[in-house]
């Protein structure tokens, strides 16, 4: 670390976030990690194409011959969403990949949980960065609910 003068020099890395709890970061990694590999599964999924995907496709109206394009698409947004600089940034592209999902499974008529299962995966993915990412909470306070009585 190098020092300007009249400067106060900060020790930062990957693995200290600024007015985060070790309970808080580390119960963020583990959602982040769980989002993760749930959506590098699935992506994997549309790029191998078993049965199960394709009568998927079949079943909510898309041609199969966009499963590989939506693999690859979901792929690049979660490896932008792992790496810690570009989370935040992953974060909005999985959340309109999952908007998405959501649009496509309310058109096809699906059962309530197939269409909420990607809302709760988006949900997941931002709880897991604002637990660990002090900044976001500046950004995204959560203010108590005034008592109505």
């Amino acid at each position: 670390m190098q020092s300007t003068p009249g400067m106060q020099t900060v020790a930062t890395s990957e693995h200290f976030a600024p007015g985060v709890s070790k309970a808080r970061l580390w119960t963020g990694r583990i959602l982040t990690g769980l989002t993760v590999f749930f959506m590098l599964f699935d992506a994997v999924g549309k790029l191998v194409m078993p049965t199960q995907v394709v009568e998927a496709f079949v079943r909510l109206g898309c041609p199969i011959s966009l499963s590989r394009t939506i693999g690859v698409v979901l792929l690049a947004a979660t490896v932008i969403y792992a790496i810690p600089r570009t989370a935040v940034f992953g974060a909005l592209l999985l959340t309109g990949f999952l908007g998405g999902a959501v649009a496509i499974q309310l058109r096809a008529g699906s059962p309530l949980f197939e269409t909420v299962f990607p809302i709760l995966f988006g949900v997941l993915a931002w709880t897991g960065i604002y637990l660990r990412e002090g900044r976001l909470g500046a950004l995204l306070p959560m203010r108590s609910m005034p008592n109505p009585f």
